[in-house]
């Protein structure tokens, strides 16, 4: 098959276009942004060509995929029409994929992307399996029998999915574009488990993961003494985390991870129970865990002289709160400076409160204008990140023009936090660094 997908810098879009190319798939790209993104390393390794004009001539077997975030008016897809080409949506190719292998679907409002790696990372290493991961990367045999997807809740994206096994590591309220209240977003996981055809493996700490009703095995995890796999005799500190963990009442092992915060450990005890399920031996559980380094934008960091850097995809006040705990586990005796860019004005108007509190929490706060290419801002009025600085204890407005005013704070560890591309004044700071 030939496909051709617009948007393909995108996260989501990048690790399909990897996963559609090692299937033995001929695959290029159209992408607006002429900025280096991160998700564009695995397109580059595969030598997956990616145009930015109007010079690709189709020839008529190719499919034409896009997202949701590329208008059914942009000037490309206007421009194929005249090609008569078949159209299908990232998420419905996704499903056809999910469709032909035994699908582990790892959902949840945060730490998807963590958990789906951790599990890939394991299952591949014993099994074989297939991957898709929100941070871009993506890997396929056809040999392979499993598919471990990240299944974002966005605009419903995961009801288009077919799971062998589901995980669902929390439910929060998000994305409130795509859905009325909190209620609307439970309903909608409860759906998707209900797809599902053998396993669940739910978060028990979760109160709303609590309200899935699906009559499918289930088994939880977690902190609280009521799960079947629990985490307790926690150590953390600034090498990493350790913890003991229980399966079914009976001791199974002590693990340790070079990670931080406690959603690290959730998001490893997901991993365990899956591999539980596979019956995969504990002592390679136990390494390969203590081996992972993390995901692409979640807490990295980057040293230039004494300053450090962490570079994080955290864009919800949960994940800024889960990013901060990270940074105070490690660094307990530095300063944290958070230089955050919201993405979308639904978001930033429906979690101002939030986003304020869990700001004023750093010793300083740094915010950029909103970025936002889906949503027009003279629909929220009085939406701005000026609005939220005022909100902010400590809190004051920076762009790629200011960034000089961090200098005054390279004792202290710098967060930079978005979904959105953050990357061109983290790259300014650390020009001004060296």
């Amino acid at each position: 098959m030939k496909y051709y997908l617009i948007g393909i810098k995108g996260s989501g879009m990048s690790a399909l276009a990897s996963v559609l190319y090692d299937l033995g798939n001929t695959v290029v790209g159209y992408d607006d942004s002429l900025e280096y993104k991160f998700t564009i390393e695995g397109l580059n390794k595969r030598g997956i060509k990616i145009y930015h004009d109007d010079s690709f001539i189709p020839d008529e077997d190719y499919i034409v995929c896009y997202s949701n975030a590329v208008s059914i008016n942009h000037p490309e897809l206007k421009r194929l029409e005249k090609f008569n080409l078949k159209h299908i949506k990232y998420q419905d190719l996704l499903g056809s994929l999910s469709k032909k292998f035994q699908t582990i679907s790892v959902s949840g409002t945060h730490g998807k992307t963590t958990t789906s790696l951790m599990i890939s990372s394991i299952l591949d290493e014993v099994l074989g399996v297939n991957y898709f991961v929100g941070d871009g990367r993506g890997h396929a045999d056809i040999k392979n029998k499993l598919f471990v997807l990240e299944s974002c809740e966005y605009n419903k994206h995961f009801l288009s999915y077919y799971p062998k096994d589901l995980v669902i590591t929390n439910i929060d309220l998000e994305h409130t574009e795509c859905y009325k209240d909190l209620d609307d977003i439970i309903t909608n996981f409860n759906i998707l488990a209900d797809k599902t055809s053998d396993n669940l493996i739910l978060c028990g700490d979760d109160l709303n993961v609590l309200k899935i009703k699906s009559d499918k095995n289930k088994y939880y995890y977690g902190f609280n003494d009521n799960n079947d796999l629990i985490a307790s005799n926690l150590k953390l500190d600034s090498s990493g985390s350790t913890f003991d963990v229980y399966y079914k009442g009976k001791y199974f092992d002590t693990f340790t991870i070079n990670l931080f915060g406690r959603h690290m450990i959730l998001d490893s005890l997901a991993c365990i129970m899956v591999c539980i399920l596979y019956n995969i031996d504990k002592e390679i559980i136990k390494e390969k865990l203590q081996e992972f380094k993390g995901a692409i934008r979640r807490f990295n960091e980057t040293i230039i002289n004494d300053s450090i850097i962490i570079d994080d995809y955290a864009h919800h006040p949960t994940e800024i709160k889960a990013s901060l705990d990270s940074a105070r586990q490690k660094y307990k005796d530095k300063k944290i400076v958070a230089v955050f860019l919201p993405n979308t004005y639904s978001r930033t108007k429906d979690f101002m409160e939030d986003f304020a509190n869990v700001l004023s929490d750093f010793d300083k706060a740094f915010v950029m204008d909103i970025k936002c290419d889906r949503e027009n801002p003279l629909d929220y009025p009085n939406v701005t990140s000026d609005t939220l600085i005022t909100k902010i204890k400590n809190g004051e407005k920076i762009s790629i023009d200011t960034v000089k005013k961090l200098l005054e704070y390279k004792d202290s560890i710098i967060c930079f936090m978005s979904c959105a591309n953050i990357t061109p004044i983290i790259d300014a700071y650390k020009e001004l660094l060296k």
